[in-house]
């Protein structure tokens, strides 16, 4: 625990002398970087790190955040601009592959005389909208001459595909890293000491969050560290006498209250999809259908949250767990009954039908920013108003982290399945994004309080990226897939026009690379023969199977040394000095310990007396 200790005073010294250096010019940098008594390592090290915290986006406004009201929400944010990065990489490929191409190429719109720009196509993405680059049919099928043919069909496949793998790879890179920090490599036998430093917030610096942590954290029950872990058993023995202490008709009720609960919420997103899939059956090229999506995505997880509160899950993780798995399941239901009108009804009713795919996305993502910014008006200010004016009792309201977030990684579902029908509409999520997170920290400082309860923000951060991963990345990624493999594009416009599927530009393309450069017979040969086998993508993924498989049972075997290693070193004879010293100490502060655990089981131990002595520990 002391090495834990030494290890968390070294990082908050460094993380002082980086913010002191982002404050200063770059000049007195230099000078400030000579003068400090290191090692040239660790010069370069401080000198990147504040280098990158100085160009790094909105870093003083994530460390304002972060101190006022912790990692948990600072999480949110931290999400939030790593979505728009996204969108903006997004925004660059694209505009810089295809659309730039194609105004090189032919840089007169092709609107109609009669067609003009009315205002109202913001909110619709409809009339003048349609005949522009916003959407996947003005965009053309021709080859570009210059000083290289620049085939446009083939610039949108692998304009779109390259894209989507890099927020695959960065996805699954960023989930593994993480859980492998906070899953993996979490030591069961030191699991109490560690506890204590996860249980704390080290980004918080304002006085009245840091009041408001110690209120809520297991830091308001101990002086020391032994402490902290009589309260962990405590809380761990309460949790499981929750469950054993009920009688036979008492847990017969609760399973009651589970089976009804979790009926009615899977019910109620089965009713949104369902109702949803009549309404676009007679309206879908207006606002009504993004309209009541967006007023189901707002409402109904207010009814979820109030299932929660009659369930009494015997601990806070699991009713976090159930409430993000019910609204996970409203948005799929709803996103899936869309995708398949979109993949299936649309096609059959409009000869161009991409680009009326297009207009359905950008107006859910219009009428979604909106509802969002309804949400921080309702949902925060409106609740800091009632909290502080009419019914002072319930107090400040707190940032709903995982409401918000879902919002966010909904919203970017969005983007990733219009990404085929519409390539800039990256343009208008990197708008929404950057507009929401200002929004939402003015609305988070000025009608907010820190939380009562401070979550595990590092493995919160684990399960928001499995969540963007899957089923929400997994599932734009299939949509994309099944359009290129699967459907016929339109006849009459798009870059894919003629052909019987989108996929069929590659093969079109392998036949070019096949007659005009015949030393390529070899890679002809693995497309016809491998690429196109069903047989070698089995091997391929039975390849990865066993190569996860081999990794784990190393991982499970290196627990196993440290276990056993472990145990060797226990059973190794102490000196005896020590032993005397051990036994010194055990008489002197085991009293101590016993009092204290008394005094911590019967709630005596008040918040005053460890501020009295936080300075000691």
């Amino acid at each position: 625990m002391a090495c834990a200790c030494l290890v968390v005073y070294c990082v908050t010294e460094e993380q002082d002398l980086v913010k002191e250096l982002v404050a200063l010019s770059i000049t007195e940098q230099i000078k400030k970087i000579r003068e400090l008594p290191r090692s040239f390592e660790e010069k370069k090290h401080i000198s990147v790190k504040s280098a990158k915290q100085t160009l790094e986006l909105w870093h003083s406004t994530m460390k304002e955040i972060g101190g006022k009201f912790g990692s948990s929400v600072l999480n949110y944010f931290v999400l939030l601009k790593w979505l728009l990065m996204f969108n903006i990489f997004s925004f660059l490929i694209n505009f810089g592959f295809i659309t730039i191409p194609l105004l090189i190429y032919d840089h007169s719109p092709n609107t109609p005389a009669n067609m003009t720009f009315r205002g109202l196509e913001l909110l619709t993405g409809a009339g003048y909208f349609n005949y522009t680059i916003m959407y996947y049919g003005s965009y053309s099928n021709e080859t570009v001459d210059g000083l290289v043919n620049y085939d446009m069909k083939l610039a949108y496949f692998f304009t779109i595909s390259v894209y989507m793998v890099f927020c695959g790879i960065v996805l699954i890179f960023s989930m593994a890293s993480s859980f492998k920090k906070n899953y993996a490599m979490a030591d069961p036998s030191s699991n109490s000491a560690w506890q204590l430093l996860h249980s704390w917030d080290f980004s918080i610096t304002n006085e009245n969050a840091v009041n408001h942590h110690l209120k809520s954290n297991i830091l308001r029950c101990v002086i020391s560290v032994i402490f902290v872990i009589l309260l962990l058993l405590q809380e761990s023995l309460a949790e499981k006498a929750h469950i054993e202490q009920k009688t036979l008709p008492e847990k017969l009720q609760q399973y009651g209250i589970y089976l009804g609960s979790w009926l009615l919420s899977t019910g109620l997103a089965v009713a949104c999809g369902v109702s949803i899939f009549y309404l676009c059956k007679y309206e879908d090229k207006t606002l009504l259908v993004p309209f009541v999506v967006s007023l189901m995505n707002m409402v109904v997880p207010l009814l979820f949250s109030l299932f929660n509160k009659f369930e009494h899950y015997s601990s806070q993780s699991k009713q976090i767990y159930a409430l993000l798995f019910r609204n996970v399941l409203l948005r799929i239901s709803i996103l899936g009954v869309l995708c398949y009108h979109w993949m299936n009804v649309v096609p059959l009713k409009f000869t161009c039908w991409e680009p009326m795919v297009g207009q359905a996305l950008y107006r859910l993502v219009i009428v979604d920013f909106i509802f969002l910014m309804l949400g921080s008006f309702f949902g925060e200010f409106l609740s800091n108003v009632i909290g502080t004016k009419i019914q002072p009792r319930l107090g400040v309201p707190e940032f709903d982290v995982a409401r918000n977030i879902l919002e966010i990684i909904y919203a970017q579902t969005l983007a990733w399945i219009g990404i085929y029908f519409s390539p800039l509409l990256p343009v208008i999520q990197i708008l929404k994004f950057f507009i929401l997170f200002f929004i939402k920290k003015v609305s988070l400082t000025q009608n907010c309080q820190p939380p009562r309860r401070s979550g595990r923000a590092a493995q919160m951060k684990t399960i928001i990226i499995f969540l963007l991963f899957f089923p929400f990345f997994m599932g734009a990624l299939s949509i994309v897939a099944y359009t290129s493999w699967s459907l016929t594009p339109s006849e009459g416009c798009g870059p894919f026009r003629g052909l019987n599927r989108t996929f069929g530009v590659i093969e079109g393309w392998i036949d070019d690379v096949d007659k005009n450069f015949p030393g390529s017979k070899w890679a002809v040969w693995i497309y016809d023969n491998v690429i196109k086998s069903e047989l070698f993508f089995f091997l391929i993924t039975l390849i990865i199977l066993v190569i996860i498989y081999i990794f784990w049972q190393l991982a499970e075997g290196r627990k196993e040394l440290i276990i056993l290693l472990r145990e060797q070193i226990v059973n190794v004879d102490v000196k005896p000095d020590l032993k005397k010293k051990r036994k010194a100490g055990y008489e002197i502060y085991y009293p101590l310990l016993l009092e204290h655990s008394k005094r911590i089981e019967n709630g005596i131990l008040h918040l005053s007396l460890f501020k009295k002595n936080i300075g000691r520990v």
